[in-house]
């Protein structure tokens, strides 16, 4: 599960974490947009839910230090030995231009050389030299952790995937139905054994398609019209059918967008449906080949309720459903 939760705060956590636990849910990964940032949730996690793997997805590469970056996912790395797994990726334009007064310039290089260097720091390894995108000056970790964590690599398109197969411990995918992992998947053919594949999966429980699809238009919007993922769905196949949203939005023509988006697009991308439905969608997704399904959940009058007994029993439903 994706935490934390939309409107629990994150002091009120550990009972989130123990429903989760409750529910048959094995591990919780975190996201770094515009909310709480990729590791606190994870390190209270470590705290209040022992028994939880972890993961990002994704802390980006551009927003902090090669430095920084080491040290923050070494402290988590000791805190959680062996229960940690560091997804990094280059993220967007937005988030690390606009936001973060970062360049975002070439994001592959700099998400292979982010790779390369933490591959060596959180080994414990003296890094000094010149990458590409930035220079390291006799940087050594004062605490590396006795468990390196496995690093992943959020990947969309094939020169990044390849570079995931390569040189990462494993891919993070996003934005894609069942029928897409294959094409991904092609991608990371001769990857070393144990090599994992991570997904987030948007879920929004709820048998009200009608609510559901408008979700998840407004999602698709927000996400399918930055360059990246454009060009992802692209390559998967979708100009066509995508190609009337991308001009409305082009446009200026918000709401001509969203209704450009077919139900069957928002269908094949967003869970939606009763718990049983929900989970049989993403066991879709682990037959497809992801091992790692990492759900997210969108909001629902039941979820947006702020009553922590009706949200536990959202969570215990798409557990155990």
């Amino acid at each position: 599960m994706t935490v934390p939760l939309a409107g629990v705060p994150l002091a009120d956590h550990a009972a989130v974490y123990a429903a989760l636990e409750e529910a048959g849910f094995t591990d919780v990964w975190s996201s770094e947009v515009n909310g709480s940032d990729a590791f606190t949730p994870l390190t209270l996690a470590a705290a209040w839910a022992p028994s939880f793997g972890l993961g990002t997805a994704i802390a980006p590469v551009f927003t902090r230090g090669p430095g920084l970056l080491a040290m923050t996912a070494a402290a988590l790395a000791e805190t959680a030995p062996g229960r940690f797994q560091l997804g990094i990726g280059a993220s967007s334009p937005v988030v690390v231009g606009d936001w973060n007064a970062a360049d975002f310039t070439e994001p592959y290089a700099r998400s292979r050389d982010m790779l390369r260097f933490l591959r060596a720091a959180l080994a414990g390894e003296v890094v000094d030299g010149d990458f590409d995108t930035f220079s390291v000056r006799r940087f050594r970790l004062e605490r590396p952790p006795a468990t390196p964590p496995q690093i992943l690599l959020a990947a969309l398109r094939p020169g990044m995937l390849r570079l995931a197969a390569a040189e990462a411990d494993g891919v993070i995918l996003n934005w894609l139905s069942p029928g897409d992992v294959p094409t991904a998947l092609a991608e990371v053919k001769g990857a070393a054994a144990g090599f994992e594949v991570a997904a987030r999966i948007f879920v929004c429980p709820t048998d009200d398609a009608a609510y559901a699809r408008t979700v998840g238009r407004r999602m698709i919007t927000s996400y399918l019209t930055v360059p990246a993922y454009a060009a992802f769905h692209r390559w998967l196949g979708r100009d066509e059918i995508l190609r009337p949203m991308w001009d409305a939005w082009a446009a200026g023509d918000r709401k001509g967008a969203l209704a450009a988006i077919p139900d069957e697009v928002v269908d094949d991308l967003i869970v939606h449906g009763t718990p049983a439905q929900c989970r049989a969608r993403v066991e879709a997704y682990a037959a497809a080949g992801i091992t790692v399904p990492v759900m997210a959940l969108l909001p629902t009058p039941a979820l947006n309720s702020g009553d922590f007994p009706t949200i536990r029993g959202v969570l215990t439903d798409l557990g155990r459903a």
